[in-house]
């Protein structure tokens, strides 16, 4: 429900207040009447004449109020990529050891090492530190070229990383500018020059693989405030001696990749939608724009519809549907045995399972072509990288795009909901924490970016009706009454709801705290489940079955929990164990049975990583 309050009030000036008249009688009106102007317009006009007399008593400062404030959200960046520097190779002076590798190498090999100190090329400070320390010790033996040139290592590492795209990364992230063949075989010097370079340019370019496989490519945090990731720490310092030893260098750098289950079935799904195979390939069926089908009626699209659904229904509702699907002959009314065959995809889909076939049903059936597909997948397996190696045998995941909710349990999916995520103007963050609290019967601590953005403009003009909605209101901890404070300029107040059936948690809130405020929680708006879009909340995550999640992060029953909500207190506990929980954001992701399904971007964030990726494929170009 609620949203980050990390970020500064802006034109707020100190607070004064003033005794005004006493409160009136509370109401059941909830914050959310209030907002859209239900009730609230009405207490504004039974109230104006006491704010008139409050000024007049001297309970507001005289003259124009300030210009109202708002408080800012995360903002979207444009991408820098991660600073890089020149590479500086110091040779010492002393001889390598006897009976060293580099005191055995050719003399050419030998030759060519005293033009590593004036080699040009650029890499991240701390890949540059690794390849400068490797090559300015006389003992370590090149890896990459030998006295005749590209050694089969090198080769078979070229080829390597021009094969990256398996995995979701960019060969162009990772080119080198190859030798040239036609120096003149007399031009020793330039030859040396040539493959002293590459031999440094392709370890730098390794090195940044490791480094991109384990971490992913771009820095998140950099691409908007709305991610909050630490980023993994990869230690580069044995990679190039590995590499030296490795009977199989591109086996090596298959073994870095991720080895999550996620990430293996959304690499084995960019594997099948590049080989072209005969589900991608079909050709797709379109459905007019438009198109609004109910049970009951006629409509010639409903060929396109039942067509649609023989491409794209999984094997349970094909199977399951089959005799509907055989019986079937083109025809225009839509019978009750084809309501029942929608109803069962849109309930595998997690769509509203009312027969209905809507925008929402036509995108699940249409979907998104193979280059977005490929474009999503490519932003998921980055994404992947971002967040731990194993995400545990137990944990919670959220998925904005998905509009879900998880728990696991011993790495399997044990149960799953529908939730309400936050709108595209007050996005849900993409972050990993731990739950650790239940609360009971919650006070909902109204954020500030509620009480500037969205109730300051009524309490200006009606500085006491949060009285008589029920709200409790403190200035620097102590209690007063909403008719006392000054609304024209204040900060450090503080307004909350206290438990009950209006609550805007409703019965219950899970806790996993961090600085933006967000947790999972009840609410009386119940209908808003059954949206397909529930991008809907101030940033928090609503669960459509608290009491379920409940019950599964506090290892109990529904029961149990229902026992703690009918005590009518309220009252925080600890759940048994921490327990990972992830609020991520991916519009390609494994369902529980391994098949990727694919959702709308609804914040808009995957092109703003697209465009994280394009930069830094141009910052790591080959200079000229």
């Amino acid at each position: 429900m609620t949203r980050t309050t990390k970020f500064a009030v802006t034109a707020l000036l100190a607070a004064t207040t003033a005794v005004g008249t006493l409160p009136g009688e509370a109401t059941a009106t909830t914050l959310l009447d209030l907002l859209r102007g239900g009730p609230g317009r009405q207490a504004k006009q039974q109230s104006a004449p006491a704010s008139l007399e409050q000024q007049a008593r001297g309970g507001l400062e005289m003259g124009d109020p300030e210009p109202l404030p708002k408080v800012a959200g995360p903002q979207y960046y444009t991408y820098k990529p991660e600073a890089q520097r020149a590479i500086k190779i110091k040779l010492p002076v002393s001889e390598p050891l006897a009976g060293s590798a580099e005191a055995e190498a050719t003399p050419e090999v030998l030759g060519a090492r005293r033009f590593l100190s004036d080699v040009s090329v650029r890499a991240t400070d701390e890949v540059a530190k690794t390849v400068e320390a490797y090559y300015g010790n006389l003992n370590k033996p090149l890896i990459w070229t030998d006295g005749e040139g590209i050694s089969e290592r090198g080769r078979a590492m070229i080829e390597a990383l021009a094969s990256v795209d398996v995995v979701g990364l960019s060969p162009d992230d990772y080119a080198v500018t190859m030798p040239s063949e036609t120096v003149d075989p007399a031009d020793q010097e330039k030859r040396q020059r040539e493959f002293i370079a590459f031999e440094v340019a392709l370890s730098a370019k390794v090195l940044t693989y490791v480094q991109d496989t384990t971490r992913g490519r771009i820095d998140p945090n950099k691409i908007s405030g709305y991610y909050d990731f630490k980023r993994k720490g990869v230690n580069l310092a044995p990679v190039l001696d590995l590499l030296r030893m490795s009977p199989d260098v591109a086996a090596y750098l298959r073994n870095r990749d991720p080895k999550s289950p996620q990430f293996v079935a959304l690499r084995d799904e960019l594997a099948r939608l590049r080989a072209g195979d005969a589900e991608a390939s079909t050709q797709q069926i379109t459905i007019a724009p438009g198109t609004l089908l109910k049970p009951g009626q006629t409509n010639p699209e409903l060929a396109n519809v039942v067509g649609a659904l023989k491409q794209v229904a999984s094997e349970a509702v094909l199977t399951g549907h089959a005799a509907t699907f055989a019986a079937y002959t083109n025809t225009p009314e839509y019978t009750p045995e084809l309501v029942a065959l929608i109803e069962a995809f849109q309930a595998e889909k997690g769509l509203k399972a009312d027969g209905v076939v809507g925008p929402a049903t036509i995108r699940a059936m249409t979907g998104h072509s193979n280059a977005e597909k490929i474009a999503k997948l490519q932003v998921a397996m980055e994404a992947v990288r971002w967040l731990p190696a194993d995400l545990g045998s137990r944990y919670v995941f959220i998925n904005a795009p998905s509009f879900r909710a998880s728990y696991f349990n011993e790495s399997k999916e044990q149960l799953s909901m529908r939730v309400v995520v936050g709108s595209k103007a007050n996005q849900t963050y993409f972050f990993q924490d731990q739950i650790q609290t239940v609360e009971f019967n919650p006070y909902w601590g109204v954020p500030k970016s509620i009480i500037v953005n969205e109730m300051l403009p009524k309490l200006r003009a009606d500085p006491s009706y949060l009285d008589r909605l029920g709200y409790e209101v403190s200035y620097g901890g102590r209690k007063v009454a909403s008719s006392q404070v000054n609304w024209n300029v204040t900060h450090a107040v503080d307004v909350r709801q206290p438990p009950g059936g209006d609550n805007a948690l409703g019965e219950l809130k899970i806790l996993f705290p961090n600085e933006h405020a967000i947790y999972m929680h009840d609410t009386p708006s119940k209908s808003y489940f059954n949206r397909d879009m529930r991008a809907l909340s101030h940033g928090c995550v609503r669960l459509a079955e608290p009491r379920v999640m409940a019950a599964a992060v506090m290892g109990t029953t529904v029961e149990e929990i229902g026992k703690q909500i009918a005590s009518g207190q309220n009252r925080a506990v600890q759940v048994p164990q921490k327990i990972p929980v992830y609020v991520s954001y991916f519009t390609a992701w494994p369902n529980k049975d391994g098949v990727i399904e694919y959702f709308d971007d609804v914040y808009g964030r995957d092109n703003h990583t697209a465009k994280a990726f394009k930069a830094t494929t141009d910052a790591r170009a080959p200079r000229a």
